[in-house]
């Protein structure tokens, strides 16, 4: 079980007063990926000029565009909500970027009232994330909104 409030400490004192998004980004990606189990992916998609393009990311290589309504990601953006994904096979347009991908959640980043990127982790077990986890990293994300944008 992750300990949320720990690491969302753990995330402020490293963003806090760092004017380096990019940066701040990678050390949160890593900062995830190290912390939570059972992860093969952990990163950012930033929108630009209508696409989802890969950021900072912890893990292997990935998909460098993906398409606002397209897979999880796009999903999150259009819909400006969270996507708690059990089962990817289940999706309707998943995007296949790693196949040993089973599960994912992607919370969506958001400043001046629109969506500017998406947080995504993956995991190869079907079921990994929890509405426990929901929370936690859409705190996260809060954070980061504060912090970056």
């Amino acid at each position: 079980m992750t300990d949320y409030q720990l690491l969302n400490r753990q995330l402020a004192a490293l963003v806090h007063g760092v004017p380096h998004k990019t940066a701040n980004l990678a050390n949160a990606a890593a900062l995830l990926y190290h912390t939570l189990e059972d992860l093969n992916w952990a990163g950012f998609y930033l929108m630009e000029d209508g696409l989802l393009v890969l950021g900072p990311f912890q893990g292997k290589p990935a998909c460098i565009e993906i398409p606002v309504g397209r897979g999880v990601c796009g999903t999150a953006a259009e819909e400006d909500r969270t996507q708690l994904v059990r089962d990817v096979r289940r999706f309707p347009g998943h995007i296949a970027c790693d196949c040993a991908s089973n599960s994912e959640i992607v919370v969506p980043i958001r400043a001046g009232g629109r969506v500017v990127g998406v947080l995504d982790i993956d995991s190869p077990s079907i079921g990994r994330f929890t509405k426990e986890d929901q929370a936690g990293l859409e705190e996260f994300v809060r954070i980061l909104e504060t912090e970056l944008w």
